[in-house]
């Protein structure tokens, strides 16, 4: 029998996307997940906390593993979940471990990048054959950054940020693609097809919406305002790039 493939985070936008994309494959799959559901359809569930090292539903989820896909993440603590995954997947044998992180973790002084390029390291360092992608801002996230800025009477606009919004549909092919593949190690980063300033993305969202707004511009102070307004965020030369758009996601979601 084919042995599964372990998804943390398989319950989230992005892994809700990857799972049914390995069992199209034909693989069996495993999802980590705090919250217990239902097995069915080829898809297994083990409830377990990456968060605490001791819980005995990581070692049920790894076992009998050989490919594991890392999805989990949050604004903070996943430097320790993925310490906490390695050291288990260590122990468990694991032969390839896939990570998603993101742009930008090594140029962005800002607490939840400083996270994930810790994160990277514990994998890198691990000792077992990885492969880690970085992804631009997925669209979902974008759209709810919009979402917040355009429910307020005058719409922020903070000067020199800029981002490539990538489709989280986008992402998960290619870490399917690359989970089924041999390790690599740090591959090209993965960003949407074009840069938007955000005011642009802002007024693409009001449009679809059929709504205005008044523009304040505003500065990003400090260290991650300087870092912003050079593109340290973006995606550098030799990215691969994803085909949905940032409007056609908002004609997806939005309408317009």
């Amino acid at each position: 029998m084919t042995a599964p493939i372990l998804v943390t985070g398989g319950t989230g936008t992005l892994g809700g996307h990857v799972v049914p994309l390995l069992r199209k494959a034909g693989h069996p799959v495993r999802v980590l997940s705090r919250h217990g559901r239902e097995s069915a359809d080829g898809v297994e569930y083990v409830t377990a906390d990456l968060l605490d090292e001791g819980d005995p539903g990581l070692r049920t989820a790894l076992a009998g593993t050989e490919i594991v896909l890392h999805l989990a993440g949050g604004p903070k603590g996943d430097d320790v979940a993925t310490r906490n995954l390695v050291r288990a997947a260590l122990q468990a044998g694991v032969k390839h471990l896939v990570h998603i992180s993101v742009t930008g973790a090594d140029t962005v002084p800002v607490a939840w990048l400083k996270n994930k390029l810790a994160a990277e390291r514990a994998v890198a360092e691990s000792g077992i054959p990885f492969t880690t992608l970085r992804a631009a801002q997925f669209n979902d996230l974008v759209l709810g950054v919009v979402e917040k800025m355009t429910k307020l009477p005058v719409l922020p606009v903070p000067g020199g940020l800029r981002f490539e919004p990538v489709d989280s549909r986008d992402v998960a092919a290619r870490l399917v693609e690359l989970a089924l593949g041999e390790p690599a190690g740090p591959v090209p980063d993965l960003a949407g097809p074009k840069v938007y300033g955000m005011a642009e993305l802002s007024a693409g969202y009001l449009q679809a919406k059929g709504r205005r707004r008044p523009k304040l511009a505003v500065r990003i102070p400090g260290k991650a305002g300087r870092a912003y307004r050079a593109g340290e965020n973006l995606a550098r030369e030799g990215a691969a790039r994803g085909e949905r758009t940032w409007e056609a996601f908002l004609g997806e979601r939005v309408g317009g």
